[in-house]
């Protein structure tokens, strides 16, 4: 429960950096890129064993780094994109409800089995996502902005998804710094592919703020990662578990943190959702 634990904190202080940056007004973009780049060196840094670069692709967890890496970058943008033309609401709660896909990857995949309390507290976490993410201001939606917060489901449970397959099937746990860094190395590499297109028409933009920013980003991914991968390897806790605590524990955790650090201010709705986020992980925990 330790490793699930620092996963979560980890993770929720990914939220408050998030935060920090519109505050002083860090370019996202190259900060994420950089994080990449720093997570990935730490990852390398913390490996025991020896590297050689031109045996990474002999492992067989190797091809799915790549994917990984470029699915990253694409679900990031299509985050950015969804919280521009949708509304941050609707990207915060296409990402958490993702948790379905990884749920019912570890049922239909790997016969984890659900008691009725966890399948109950599943979808109480689900309805807590929904209210502690939703803003009293609503915004109509047409059928055509639908299409990005679907795909951010979508992207965010395969990611989740993935992780699990490769963890369950393909990585010893001392591999684990070894698979977050090429995940990240990976991710870096498709960023600045992507930031060097773009520089074709709009000049680079790299200040110290920026790199800062992606400095403290990713070492708290990188330790995201990490720790998840710890906490799948539990004993007494299935990847349904594990998924459904973590993300209603960070939509939790840093929405209090908002209120603290912030003075966010969170509506009935929000604060029944909080509610229910407690119910919904001590009934997949306990039960």
């Amino acid at each position: 429960m330790l490793n699930l634990a620092l996963s979560i904190l980890f993770s929720t202080l990914i939220f408050v950096v998030f935060k920090l940056y519109s505050i002083y007004k860090v370019e996202t973009l190259y900060a994420i890129i950089t994080n990449y780049v720093v997570a990935s060196s730490v990852g390398f840094f913390f490996y025991k064993g020896t590297i050689q670069i031109e045996t990474l692709p002999e492992k067989p967890w190797f091809w799915g780094t790549l994917v990984l890496g470029v699915l990253f970058i694409v679900v990031f943008n299509l985050m950015a994109a969804t919280s521009q033309k949708v509304g941050v609401s609707a990207a915060s709660v296409a990402t958490k409800m993702s948790l379905v896909i990884p749920v019912l990857a570890g049922v239909l995949l790997y016969n984890e089995l659900l008691s009725g309390f966890q399948i109950l507290g599943i979808v109480l976490a689900l309805a807590a996502v929904y209210f502690a993410s939703v803003k009293e201001t609503s915004i109509a939606l047409l059928k055509s902005s639908l299409i990005l917060p679907l795909l951010v489901f979508l992207g965010s449970g395969i990611i989740d998804a993935s992780i699990k397959f490769i963890q369950a099937i393909h990585i010893s746990e001392s591999e684990f710094p070894l698979f977050s860094a090429t995940v990240f190395a990976s991710a870096a590499f498709t960023g600045i592919l992507f930031i060097g297109f773009k520089s074709i028409r709009t000049p680079l933009r790299v200040n110290f703020k920026n790199i800062l920013g992606g400095i403290v980003l990713g070492i708290l991914n990188y330790f995201s990662i990490y720790f998840i991968l710890k906490a799948l390897q539990h004993p007494s806790l299935n990847s349904a578990a594990v998924f459904t605590i973590n993300n209603v524990a960070i939509v939790l955790f840093s929405t209090l943190l908002g209120i603290i650090l912030f003075k966010e201010r969170l509506s009935t709705k929000n604060w029944g959702g909080i509610v229910l986020a407690v119910i919904s992980i001590a009934l997949v925990a306990l039960f």
